[in-house]
């Protein structure tokens, strides 16, 4: 029995082309994976360097493993309890899709899987990288590129994969095996794959919170004492701290992003599908004589179809990125550029056509009467990503004037370079949040021809916003390359320093290492830009959640109705039974409501047979929920500014930002301080290790992380997990959208100062250890090092995981929206 009682009915056509999408997307993830399997193969048989070298790679894949082996045991534990939940929830109380507590599970295990990989490409590349920088400054950067894109590929590749299969199981093999009671309407697919990115939002938080906290630890530990109090160089073997150091990129930067970036890229396709068959759910939108489940399934698939071709792109991107000896900066960016220049214009081509072949043609949002506007969608998302990553390097790298001032701040000491370091990041903030809300406004009039006033294209243009962050991480297979491949060659510095090779490898790993803090600046501010746009099309596909909740509660009444007829569900919700068949309808508020007549109807208990005179007290108030708009619920839930419920859900998501902030820099704080006991216990107590006739013991520091990191991680990811739930069951539906728009305008703008101001930092510092200001050792490299030690967290705990938690926090919303509907307090009266 469904509110909805039309299953899946398209035509053969129809059918044929989504299952041409879906064989495209299969290959199309197989294709990166290939590729993926391909470079890591090429990746391996390079030059591993010398003994020393290897003996250097395997101490930092020992506890590389090692970490994340205990991190996934803690995480498996959350998993299962949360698991636990979800099953009673879906199973014991029906408010969500028997499949949610299942995709919860493969979510985070694909999400963990994607880490992992990387993590394993990485710790085999670093040596070979800087073997590779013996030979040449190219040579280095092939293999530490490659090596990332073995990350960027396996990420688009299981992603892809992940949401291909589960269309097949939700929309072939359901029917096939349970025939057509258990099929599912294409809403109901969209809204039950939308919270499969739960558990790949969980496992993310977990990864990038967790990552983050070993190795800033690490790193703030080695170079406060190592640097700052002994004057050792950087990646000195004679620091204790050094391998942890080294161990913590991998698990931080390339671990923790990997299972980040996996949970962007699946729920922008996964949020643009919903939107997708939300728009189409109008017929008076369709061009006469097709049918809504036929446009419905198009827009559905035309996400998957664009994240295909975007794995294609990258390859032959990919193979684009070459350069000379040149140290510069900016010949080094000039490379990366090529590759993902290339991958976008094969995207905007592609897209396109694609638009033509599967967009429903709807009258009025054609360009020359063949093109829809939903394709210009996707250009305006490719080109914001491309705006946000020029504009991060333009105020991150030390080639332009924004770090190179902020370095000469260091001249007068750690206070002045920490006050211009925090006032330049707040100053970055104002150009990405100008290209994300004209992106927005963009996309969204693109796609619904430009009316921005008709009800029945709202949703139109939602969808318009939700493909728009399709199109910019269309192209993660190689941007995600260029941010794996930073870490990669930090740690390719650290060996070089560690083995003690020529002084020429060290400066191709260092030009290759400041040109990583660049592109990592640059990954962390395009992934905050697709979690902005992301985030906006959950926002919208929440709605549908809530919908899909509504259809559930009536369904489970008029189930067990004994009589068919209209019946109470609550004051502002009725059912209609007919049979085997039910309909849900919305009470809407009255314009005028008469005192006495809101009384009578206030006075008919929930779960009671509606008379027909109990019809007349709402008639002309009740609407379909299966037809209901967009702006119908908002209305429905009066989600206005005046609404003090929406009001404190705003400032409830505006505080959650800062607190997770708070929470996560004061764990970073807490493990660098028994990192800076350890090591400086080590030279009191071993005075030969600073001379080098001891060797230090790197795996005390190792294990001072590992114990901080998965003490510490819990309560911050908890806090997405929780407030969500929490804040719904108290305030309803308008609170949880109050919640989720302010944390997606505070954390935005938060996660951009902070990205920002870590990477000039990093980079101020980078300049003056290239001799400029005084270079290596002087009092001015020393102050740079404390700012940089101060945007450690910022740029690697805090600020890359904020976009995490905005969209975990919009993907829990979605999946408990049947839990908040009806069990409030507002749904039931008491609030």
């Amino acid at each position: 029995m469904g509110g909805s009682a039309r299953k899946i009915d398209n035509t053969e056509e129809e059918t044929m082309q989504a299952f041409l999408v879906w064989l495209m997307s299969i290959a199309a993830s197989f294709v990166a994976l290939f590729w993926a399997f391909r470079f890591y193969r090429e990746m391996m048989r390079a030059d591993e360097g010398t003994e020393a070298m290897r003996e250097i790679a395997e101490s930092v894949r020992v506890g590389a493993s090692a970490y994340l082996s205990q991190q996934y045991k803690v995480v498996t534990f959350v998993f299962v309890v949360v698991t636990g939940l979800l099953a009673v929830a879906s199973l014991g109380m029906n408010v969500l899709s028997a499949w949610v507590p299942i995709a919860f599970l493969t979510g985070g295990l694909f999400s963990g899987l994607c880490g992992w990989f990387g993590m394993k490409t990485a710790t085999q590349a670093s040596s070979r990288t800087a073997a590779g920088a013996r030979v040449s400054l190219n040579e280095g950067l092939q293999v530490a590129f490659r090596s990332g894109a073995v990350m960027g590929l396996t990420v688009v590749g299981m992603g892809l994969l992940y949401i291909a299969l589960w269309f097949a199981v939700l929309y072939w093999l359901v029917p096939m095996f349970g025939g057509d009671d258990a099929a599912l309407t294409l809403p109901q697919i969209s809204v039950t794959m939308l919270s499969f990115g739960m558990g790949a939002s969980a496992q993310a938080l977990f990864a990038r919170v967790g990552g983050g906290i070993f190795t800033k630890a690490a790193d703030v530990g080695a170079d406060l004492v190592g640097k700052v109090e002994q004057s050792l160089a950087e990646d000195s073997p004679r620091n204790p701290a050094t391998i942890a150091d080294n161990v913590g990129d991998n698990v931080g930067d390339v671990a923790g992003m990997g299972a980040d970036l996996y949970e962007s890229y699946s729920g922008s396709i996964l949020a643009a599908s919903a939107l997708g068959v939300a728009a189409m759910s109008g017929p008076h939108l369709l061009p006469e004589g097709m049918e809504t489940t036929s446009a419905q399934l198009s827009a559905m698939m035309l996400p998957l179809a664009i994240a295909s071709v975007g794995i294609v792109a990258s390859v032959a991107g990919i193979y684009a990125v070459r350069t000379d000896d040149q140290l510069s900066q900016k010949a080094l960016l000039a490379a990366l550029a090529r590759g993902v220049n290339r991958s976008s214009w094969i995207v905007v081509i592609a897209s396109v056509l694609l638009a033509i072949v599967l967009m429903p043609a709807i009258p009025g949002t054609l360009w020359f009467g063949l093109v829809p506007g939903i394709a210009a969608s996707v250009i305006v998302g490719l080109l914001a990503g491309w705006a946000i990553g020029y504009w991060t390097e333009r105020v991150t790298s030390d080639e332009y004037s924004t770090t190179q001032n902020l370095a000469g701040q260091a001249e007068t000491g750690a206070a002045t370079i920490i006050i211009g370091g925090v006032a330049d990041g707040m100053m970055s903030v104002w150009f990405p949040v100008l290209i994300v809300s004209v992106s927005m406004l963009l996309a969204f009039g693109f796609a619904n021809g430009g009316d921005f006033n008709d009800v029945h294209r709202f949703s139109l243009g939602l969808y318009g916003v939700g493909i728009a962050a399709v199109g910019m991480l269309s192209t993660l297979g190689i941007t995600l390359a260029t941010d794996a491949y930073g870490p990669i060659a930090d740690n390719a510095g650290g060996n070089a320093e560690m083995a003690e090779l020529e002084p020429v490898v060290r400066q191709r790993t260092d030009a290759l290492d400041s040109l990583g803090n660049t592109t990592a600046a640059t990954g962390k501010g395009f992934a905050i830009g697709s979690a902005a746009l992301t985030a906006l099309a959950l926002l919208a596909a929440y709605v549908e959640g809530v919908r899909d909740g509504f259809v559930r509660w009536g369904d489970d009444v008029a189930h067990t109705a004994s009589t068919d007829g209209f019946i109470k569900l609550s004051d502002t919700l009725v059912v209609e039974r007919s049979g085997e068949q039910s309909q849900t309808y919305l009470v809407m508020p009255a314009r005028e409501p008469r005192p006495e007549q809101l009384e009578q109807w206030r006075n008919i208990a929930g779960g009671s047979p509606m008379s027909e005179q109990d019809r007349v007290l709402v008639s002309g108030l009740t609407v379909p929920v299966d037809e209901a708009t967009l702006k119908d619920f908002l209305n429905y839930f009066d989600t206005t500014l005046m609404n003090p419920r929406v009001l404190v859900g705003l400032f409830l998501g505006s505080m959650s930002t800062f607190l997770f902030c708070a929470m996560t820099m004061k764990s970073v704080g807490r493990a660098a301080e028994g990192m800076v006991i350890e090591v400086r216990r080590q030279f009191t107590e071993n005075p030969g290790i600073l001379d080098g006739s001891v060797k230090p013991d790197y795996q005390s520091p190792i294990a001072i992380s590992t114990r901080a990191a998965q003490r510490e991680m819990i309560l911050p990811s908890l806090l997405g997990l929780l407030l969500p739930i929490g804040a719904g069951l108290l305030l309803g539906v308008g609170g949880v959208l109050g919640l989720l728009t302010g944390c997606l305008t505070s954390g935005f703008c938060l996660a951009v100062f902070m990205a920002n101001s870590g990477g000039m930092w990093d980079n101020a510092k980078k300049y003056i250890e290239a001799g400029n200001h005084g270079g290596k050792g002087s009092p001015s490299h020393k102050a740079a090092v404390v700012g940089d030690t101060v945007g450690d967290p910022f740029k690697d705990t805090s600020g890359p995981s904020l976009n995490i938690l905005i969209k975990l926090m919009s993907m829990v919303s979605v999946v408990v929206a049947g839990l908040i509907v009806r069990y409030s307090l507002v749904a039931l009266g008491v609030f």
